[in-house]
């Protein structure tokens, strides 16, 4: 039998607390970023916050920094009750104290607070099972580097739920826990399953390259053997935990039916990245990632994936592939794209006239993404983005160490740095009207001699998204065509990479005293003089869409989750549930130049 307390071994008052104070620390940084809490100044750099019953304060250390950025010193944080005695910090208490304050539904917070309570439990995991610190992840592969990161995403403080999941699933299929698994293979009837690839990819390619002759010659005889037409079905993997838990019931009408059945287990083994149900094939790096739904909740969404998107996946990942790699510019930068080449979608016929929106409509669908590993040069090497804003349990930062294994200076770094990741959008953005959602997850960085060269766009056709009407594009690819607002078009560069993620790496730099905020900024500052320069011909599409403005908007992405923890945007109109409140005062702006005075003569 399976001892009970096996999973829960990280779940020791020291973990727990450390834990709730990371996670407090954040809530009250990106509370008050988002103006949803105001602290009062006390004294020196002191502040306070008094629940709304006025029976607790929390008070901290800390500095407001650009961006409206909190920058808070978590030893500092203390809570004390109305007669000034310490009371122990626990962040779901405090979402209980302030949910009137924060608006969330009396409904959704029980949600929101499991979700919480899994993020929790996740943090709680990673300080007891930290393997390396920053200085020593820094000659780390690919991989380890992947599943060593603590953060998630650096806005969301519900970043890690998992609602669904028990502790053993956890245990098994988490990317903390980064245990090795296999993925199970359904076949799925043609009536039913729609293969999509790009042109120069079809079904038998996909499956050969993915499985053993051996492995394929087996679940055929598994279909023979029920007396079925293997040429009427495609195989395709599924996480194991969507079979158990979902499909094995939601599906049992067309299992009876034979339209679906469950072959066996693959023999290559994967590990969970990140983004949870995306799978890095650990036997064999160069073959696909493997992309699958996952009926779990997690930051703000149903994991699944549609079947009908997965129909139209192959032709965006073509069209934006060769819009990249026929721009010169791009090529020079070295950005490139890891494709969503190959998709199956299974349709359930029974729920589907219930609407193709229901989360029971995106149970069943498998996303085949090309690996970094064949892309990569001798001398090179990779990492998630995200690692650019990993600080280990000693108050460390990767990034700053990065920089010292470097041999260069802080400033030469980010320079590079900035050439490789910000270049590449701003011209995506100046030239095609096109956006990506660039945030730490979503890119993957290359590195030679431990500075970043070049950046890897990933996660593509879900999130990209193109605003000339004019471009000409598929048929199929029309979805990703977005009528905007022309005020919110620049916000897609303010908010994505300003906001969610410049705030965090300029914070982390200033606070390990590495590079200062102002140096920061200006390097940024310089990158976009630098590609204005090189672009006249773009003069009227900068001064349209002006980086240097004074301030601007800030979306708020907490205030999207307490308002709907469970689907935080309606998909079908994304930017219609977007939350704007307050101004940020723009960091670059000082560094403004009028265009008609910049000489473009380099």
């Amino acid at each position: 039998m399976e001892i009970p307390t096996k999973s829960i071994a990280h779940i020791t008052k020291e973990n727990w607390d450390k834990a709730n104070a990371i996670l407090l620390k954040k809530t009250l940084s990106e509370f008050a970023h988002e103006l949803l809490i105001v602290p009062v100044l006390k004294r020196g750099k002191s502040y306070g916050v008094h629940s709304p019953d006025k029976t607790f304060e929390y008070t901290f250390d800390g500095s407001i920094l650009a961006l409206n950025h909190w920058s808070i010193l978590l030893e500092s944080i203390q809570k004390k009750n109305i007669n000034g005695a310490e009371v122990p910090l626990r962040l779901l208490e405090f979402l209980i104290e302030f949910k009137d304050t924060l608006g969330i539904d009396e409904k959704l917070l029980p949600t929101y607070l499991e979700e919480i309570t899994s993020t929790l439990y996740s943090t709680a995991y990673k300080i007891a099972n930290e393997k390396y610190s920053s200085t020593a992840l820094v000659n780390q592969d690919y991989q380890v580097i992947e599943h060593a990161m603590t953060e998630g995403h650096p806005c969301f403080v519900a970043n890690s739920g998992k609602n669904g999941f028990n502790i053993d699933d956890f245990a098994q299929f988490s990317p903390e826990a980064n245990a090795p698994m296999q993925l199970l293979w359904l076949a799925g009837h043609r009536s039913r399953a729609t293969f999509s690839g790009i042109e120069t990819l079809e079904y038998k390619k996909v499956l050969s390259q993915e499985l053993p002759l051996e492995t394929i010659t087996s679940f055929e005889e598994v279909l023979k053997s029920k007396g079925l037409n293997v040429d009427d079905y495609y195989f395709f993997p599924v996480h194991p935990w969507q079979w158990f838990n979902k499909l094995a019931l939601i599906f049992a009408p067309d299992i009876a039916e034979e339209y679906l059945v469950c072959l066996g287990y693959g023999e290559d083994k994967y590990s969970a990245q990140q983004s949870i149900r995306t799978f890095f094939n650990t036997s064999s790096p160069e073959k696909f990632y493997v992309k699958t739904a996952l009926s779990v909740i997690n930051m703000g969404f149903m994991r699944g994936l549609s079947p009908y998107y997965m129909e139209s996946t192959p032709t965006i990942t073509q069209w934006v592939a060769d819009l990249v790699e026929n721009d010169v510019y791009l090529q020079q930068k070295g950005f490139t794209l890891l494709g969503e080449v190959a998709t199956i979608g299974y349709r359930n016929f029974l729920y589907e006239p219930l609407g193709r929106s229901l989360p029971h409509n995106k149970m069943l669908a498998t996303l085949w993404r090309e690996s970094p590993i064949p892309k990569l040069s001798k001398g090179q090497n990779i990492m998630t983005m995200a690692a650019l804003l990993h600080v280990d349990q000693s108050g460390n930062s990767f990034v700053s160490e990065l920089i010292k294994a470097s041999g260069i200076t802080a400033k030469s770094w980010i320079k590079s740095y900035l050439n490789a990741y910000l270049s590449p959008l701003l011209h995506c953005f100046y030239e095609h009207e096109m956006v990506f959602m660039p945030h730490g997850e979503n890119l993957i960085l290359v590195f030679e001699n431990h500075v970043p060269i070049k950046a890897i766009m990933k996660d593509i056709t879900e999130e990209v998204m193109v605003f000339n009407s004019k471009m000409e594009l598929p048929e199929k690819a029309k979805r990703i065509q977005i009528e905007m607002n022309e005020p919110l078009k620049i916000l897609c560069l303010f908010n994505d990479i300003f906001q969610f993620y410049f705030r965090f790496l300029s914070a982390i730099l200033s606070e390990s005293q590495t590079l200062s905020e102002s140096d920061f900024w200006e390097e940024v500052a310089n990158c976009i003089h630098d590609y204005q320069e090189e672009h006249p011909d773009l003069e009227e599409q900068f001064k349209k869409y002006n980086l240097f403005v004074s301030e601007f908007d800030s979306c708020c992405l907490n205030r999207l989750q307490l308002r709907n923890n469970k689907q935080m945007l309606d998909l079908a109109s994304p930017i219609e549930s977007l939350q704007f409140v307050g101004k940020l005062k723009n960091p670059i702006s000082v560094f403004s130049k009028t265009l008609h005075s910049v000489s473009f003569v380099r």
